[in-house]
């Protein structure tokens, strides 16, 4: 393990900006070698992370014997974007050992994100009895934008997803269809079935699956500790990334209503979120322009011990820009505290709490890098 201790003396706490009372922190590297790892969660009651690597494997680590590989996860198709992506552990795990994970596969049209679950063995070092839950609907031959987030909420699973990268920016666009998945929140029971009050069930032209539509490309999904609200963040054209708070039936208005402009030559190609315009605004955007372009990956609310300033601040994982962003909701908004892990070069993948020490656990994104764990200095 290999420890960097970033002494905040008082002119970098100013350049960090972090809160007054805050003392320090050190990053500690626990996990190192890891080829494009996705997603993370801790296991029950063990202290051990489960990691899903987006070429196909799944990993265990502890603080004991490191990572340890485990087998039986799924078939995936890596090209472009996709792979293994997300991992969760189910509400029910003590009693089912169910692990639930996202991933890539081939279907007639192209290839398209699968929800399914396994059990986990520890003994055996193995997941077992892979189901499929659910395919998402329709399949397309494109690489781009799969998405995809996992979280529970109320004894159900929702799953976020991707526009698979389409530049249809008009009423046609494959997010404003209710008879796609793509771009959209689903919502299932934990076996997969679609639950009755979902809000267009009886619509003979929509998914019932469907719980929110209009996303462009999700990245990272989280409950709020007090509200219980469903929060993602997404990324934008170029520029214009989201954090939305996901409701029942709401349209998010991708590509309708954007805070981006085009990679290609920097046009504007939609108005942006503003009253009346029937979308649901996020709480909050960032500017237009590749400068300014987040992107979000990774997302969770500070609920831990280790840090008592930051309880109850949202951590945002930054790809492009290479920080953990430390967010204060003030007002109907959210104020950036703090920039974590900035200039150590790293793209962020995901982030989590441990759940018995409280430190904050940063997954890398890209070949050969770390799991990192941050703790009070």
């Amino acid at each position: 393990m290999r420890i960097t201790p970033l002494l905040l003396s008082s002119a970098a706490a100013l350049a960090l900006a972090l809160p007054a009372t805050a003392s320090g922190y050190q990053v500690e590297t626990v996990a190192e070698g890891l080829d494009r790892p996705w997603g993370m969660a801790f296991l029950p009651d063990h202290g051990d992370v489960i990691i899903t690597l987006r070429g196909g494997g799944v990993v265990l680590w502890d603080e004991e014997s490191g990572i340890t590989e485990l087998d039986g996860a799924p078939d995936v198709v890596s090209d472009g974007q996709g792979g293994l992506l997300d991992v969760a552990i189910g509400p029910d795990f003590d009693e089912t050992g169910f692990v639930y994970m996202t991933w890539v596969d081939s279907v007639d049209g192209g290839t398209t994100t699968h929800v399914g679950r396994a059990q986990l063995d520890r003994d055996a070092g193995a997941l077992s009895d892979l189901e499929i839950l659910h395919q998402v609907s329709p399949g397309i031959d494109s690489g781009a934008h799969f998405g995809s987030r996992i979280v529970f909420h109320d004894g159900f699973l929702y799953a976020g997803f991707g526009d698979r990268g389409s530049k249809d920016f008009s009423e046609d666009h494959i997010s404003q269809d209710l008879s796609s998945e793509n771009g959209a929140v689903i919502r299932l029971t934990l076996d997969g079935a679609i639950p009755e009050d979902n809000p267009f069930v009886e619509d003979d032209d929509a998914a019932g699956a469907i719980w929110s539509y209009g996303h462009r490309n999700i990245q990272a999904m989280t409950v709020h500790p007090d509200t219980g609200a469903i929060w993602l963040a997404e990324h934008g054209e170029a520029g214009g990334d989201e954090v939305n708070i996901v409701e029942r039936g709401g349209n998010f208005g991708w590509p309708l209503a954007s805070f981006g402009v085009t990679y290609s030559d920097g046009e504007v190609f939609a108005q942006p979120h503003q009253e009346g315009d029937g979308f649901i605004a996020p709480i909050h955007h960032w500017p237009p322009g590749r400068e300014a372009h987040n992107p979000p990956s990774g997302m969770t609310f500070y609920t831990g011990d280790a840090f008592a300033d930051w309880q109850g601040h949202v951590l945002i994982g930054n790809l492009f820009h290479q920080y953990v962003g430390l967010w204060a909701e003030e007002g109907d908004g959210l104020t950036e505290v703090s920039r974590l892990l900035d200039g150590e070069e790293h793209r962020i993948r995901d982030v989590t709490i441990g759940p018995d020490d409280g430190y904050i656990y940063v997954l890398a994104d890209g070949e050969d890098v770390p799991l990192m764990r941050l703790m009070p200095e």
